[in-house]
């Protein structure tokens, strides 16, 4: 079975692809949402897709693995237990991404950024910036989602499982079929 067929098995197998209307972090509305904390639930699934990711990463060289918070913890912690990585987490301050709880990033120290999920990927941005700030160098940023249709771009190589380009629409330019349902906001 090919990788991204076999990602959106086990998040359609876990309930993880909901249809609907749904507002998602950017603002956008959408027909489709991703819920990775249902998959989340099931550790075997988190163990096959780490996997998955891994396989697709290479030659990609990383000592480290940070993840945004909330949605990038649980796949982040298992990509960095298999491959046998430090890791450690961005979390929001102020709205804003911060490396906290006394987390270092070493002068040079090479880190691989992992998220569940990226739309336009600005919390992804956010962590790959933070890790440079800090003196790091992110080497590259794997998603299980990109559902930016192949439109967001980064400072480093992106890595996905599975790429989709479902529409998305501003507030005040929502289709008809969505107009008439009412907006869920599920969270990341």
């Amino acid at each position: 079975m090919q990788t991204a067929d076999e990602a959106i098995r086990i998040f359609r197998e876990s309930g993880a692809l909901l249809q609907g209307h749904f507002v998602l972090r950017s603002g956008l509305h959408s027909e489709y949402f991703f819920q990775c904390a249902q998959v989340c639930q099931d550790l075997g699934h988190v163990s096959r897709l780490a996997e998955l990711l891994l396989e697709r990463l290479g030659e990609i060289d990383f000592e480290t693995v940070l993840a945004p918070a909330m949605g990038g913890l649980v796949i982040g912690q298992e990509v960095a237990r298999q491959s046998g990585s430090r890791f450690i987490f961005v979390e929001k301050e102020n709205d804003r991404l911060a490396l906290r709880r006394d987390f270092i990033i070493a002068p040079g120290e090479r880190i691989l950024v992992v998220e569940d999920v990226i739309t336009r990927g600005g919390r992804a941005q956010e962590a790959i910036d933070i890790v440079s700030k800090a003196g790091g160098f992110p080497q590259a940023l794997t998603v299980l989602v990109d559902r930016s249709g192949g439109q967001a771009r980064f400072s480093v190589p992106m890595i996905s499982l599975v790429n989709l380009d479902f529409p998305t629409y501003p507030p005040d330019a929502l289709p008809d079929h969505l107009a008439d349902l009412p907006a869920v906001k599920p969270g990341s």
